[in-house]
């Protein structure tokens, strides 16, 4: 049986430029733009695949914290 996982997204505000490039590849629309910045708008159905860490070209949006603790 699968665990669930015990990442947390984590976005530091001061360093998204609102480019959108998270949301776009987000696959479950976890995340949104808000006053151009980005935003959480449904972390319930977050399957913390990483890849709007993967994507972002600031770094600021990442998954905290490992699948062991």
């Amino acid at each position: 049986m699968a665990q669930k996982s015990n990442k947390k997204l984590v976005i530091v505000e001061n360093w998204c430029k609102g480019c959108g490039i998270c949301v776009a590849f987000c696959p479950t629309k976890v995340l949104d733009l808000h006053n151009e910045k980005v935003v959480i708008k449904d972390i319930d159905k977050c399957i913390k695949c990483g890849l709007c860490e993967l994507r972002c070209p600031d770094y600021a949006i990442y998954l905290e914290g490992s699948d062991n603790e």
